[in-house]
C-alpha cells in the first residue's frame, strides 16, 4: 500500500494551494505540520473556504498541544465534539447513555474549562470571570465542564466537594439519574484518590459510562479506574485537526472509526515495529488532510504494518528517545512500570544528566514509597529497554505541564513543556 490519495480525495482537495504541485506531479509526499503552517492560511484558501470563513461555517481555532507548539487549523464549528457525540451515540458499550439523554460532565484540563467560560462570556459581551460559575462552564445543553485548577493534584477539599455536587446535580437532571463522564484519566483518579482520601467516596456519583479521551492514559490508570467504577470505560482517540479515528471496547481493544478517513504505519525508524501514524481524511472539509502525519505512534497486534490490528496507542513521535535497541515510547516505559509497580500512579524518566544516567520519579496511588525489590526491578528494566543506568526515586509530588497536560519524559534535566 503506497497511501497515495483515491481519485475521489484527488478531485475534492482539487483547489487548496498546497496540493498542488502533488496533484501535478501525480504523487502526495507526507504532509508535515511545518508544512501546513507555511504560509497559512492562504496555503488553505479557497473562494469556498473564504466563503465558509464570511459565514461562520469554518472558523480558526489551534491543535491541543500537550508538550509542543500547537499548531493553527481550520475547521467547522464544533468540529470535535461533533466527532465525539456521533462516535458517543454509535458505540456499541455506551451508545444507551447517549440515546438516554444523559449528561456529559467533563474532568479534564482547566484549558477547557477556560475555553468554554471564554467563548460563553464572549457570547454576551463580556469578559470571563476568574473562577467561571457553573453555569458559565455549560459548552452546550449537553456538557459541562468541571474543572478550576491547573493542578489536580493541588485540588482542596473545597475543589473535590464542589464537582462531586456539581456531578450529582447533572446527574438528578436525568429521569433514571444517570450521567456520561468525560475525562482525563489522570484527572479522574486525581478525584477518586482525593474523594477516598477524605471519606468522600460515597457522596461520588457513579456514572453510567465512562470515556478517556484527552491524552495517553497509563495502564495503571486504567487497572485504577476500572477498579473503582462499574460501568463501559472507553477510551477515543484523535486530535483537533482530525477528530476520532479510533475507539477501545471495554476489554481495552481498538476498532477503527474511519469516517471519511483512510490510515497508513510507517515505521519510525528501519526495523521498528513502532508505526508513526498516517492520516488521510476529508471529513474536515475546509482543511482536508492527504498523507499527513499526526505525529501519533502505534504498535500493532503482530509487528505488521496493519491499520485494522492497530493495538495501542503509544506516545508522540517527537518523544521517542533513542536507545541502543531502538527507539523506546512512552508505552514501552508504561508497560514496564505497569507489569513491576502497579501501584504507581504519576511517572516520569529524567535522562541525559552525569553519564546519561536515567532517573525515574514515581507517585503511587497509596502514597507509599516503592519496596527495594521493586524500585531495584524497575532500575533494571528501564537499564535494559534504554541502555541507561537508573535510579527510582519516590516523590510525593509530580508537577502537571502547564498545558494541563503530563509529560513522561524529561531531557537536559527539563521537562518538554518546561515543568519543574
Amino acid at each position: 500500500m503506497n497511501g497515495q490519495p483515491t481519485a475521489e480525495v484527488v478531485d475534492r482537495i482539487r483547489d487548496i494551494p498546497i496540493y498542488r504541485a502533488s496533484i501535478e506531479q501525480g504523487h502526495f509526499p507526507i504532509l508535515e505540520k511545518p508544512e501546513i503552517a507555511r504560509g497559512f492560511p492562504d496555503n488553505w484558501m479557497t473562494p469556498a473556504l473564504a466563503a465558509a470563513l464570511e459565514a461562520g461555517q469554518a472558523e480558526f481555532v489551534l491543535s491541543t498541544g500537550t508538550n509542543h507548539a500547537r499548531m493553527q487549523i481550520i475547521r467547522p464549528p464544533y468540529f470535535l465534539l461533533n466527532s465525539y457525540y456521533r462516535l458517543w451515540s454509535e458505540h456499541p458499550e455506551i451508545a444507551a447513555t447517549w440515546e438516554q439523554g444523559c449528561r456529559r460532565v467533563s474532568l479534564t484540563t482547566v484549558l477547557a474549562t477556560e475555553h468554554v467560560a471564554r467563548v460563553n462570556a464572549r457570547k454576551r459581551g463580556e469578559d470571563p470571570a476568574p473562577e467561571p460559575a457553573l453555569s458559565d462552564r455549560w459548552l452546550d445543553d449537553r456538557t459541562v465542564y468541571l474543572n478550576l485548577r491547573l493542578d489536580p493534584a493541588r485540588w482542596q477539599r473545597a475543589d473535590v466537594e464542589r464537582m462531586l455536587g456539581e456531578i450529582e446535580e447533572a446527574r438528578l437532571a436525568h429521569p433514571e439519574g444517570r450521567y456520561h463522564l468525560d475525562c482525563s484519566g489522570y484527572h479522574l483518579a486525581h478525584l477518586v484518590r482525593k474523594a477516598v482520601e477524605w471519606g468522600l467516596w460515597e457522596r461520588f456519583p457513579q456514572p453510567a459510562s465512562i470515556v478517556h479521551a484527552y491524552e495517553y492514559t497509563p495502564v495503571n490508570v486504567v487497572r485504577y479506574l476500572r477498579a473503582h467504577f462499574d460501568c463501559p470505560i472507553v477510551d477515543l482517540f484523535g486530535s483537533t485537526e482530525l477528530g476520532y479515528l479510533y475507539y477501545s471496547d471495554r476489554t481495552g481493544r481498538y476498532r477503527p472509526y474511519l469516517d471519511r478517513m483512510s490510515v497508513e504505519l510507517l515505521p519510525v525508524a528501519p526495523g521498528s515495529e513502532i508505526y508513526s501514524l498516517i492520516v488521510t481524511s476529508v471529513r474536515n472539509p475546509y482543511m482536508p488532510l492527504v498523507r499527513y502525519r499526526s505525529g501519533d505512534c502505534v504498535r500493532t497486534l503482530d509487528g505488521s504494518p496493519d491499520p485494522d490490528r492497530i493495538a495501542r496507542f503509544c506516545g508522540r513521535e517527537k518523544e521517542l528517545l533513542p536507545s541502543p535497541h531502538g527507539p523506546v515510547a512512552q508505552g514501552d516505559l508504561d508497560d514496564l512500570v505497569g507489569g513491576v509497580a502497579p501501584r504507581i500512579f504519576l511517572h516520569r524518566l529524567h535522562v541525559g544528566g552525569p553519564d546519561d544516567e536515567a532517573v525515574l520519579r514515581c507517585t503511587t496511588f497509596d502514597g507509599s514509597p516503592l519496596d527495594p525489590a521493586e524500585a531495584d526491578a524497575l532500575a533494571d528494566g528501564v537499564r535494559r529497554l534504554t541502555g541507561r543506568r537508573c535510579h527510582v526515586e519516590h516523590r510525593e509530588h509530580l508537577p502537571i505541564g502547564k498545558s494541563g497536560k503530563y509529560a513522561w519524559l524529561a531531557t537536559d534535566g527539563r521537562p518538554a513543556d518546561g515543568e519543574a
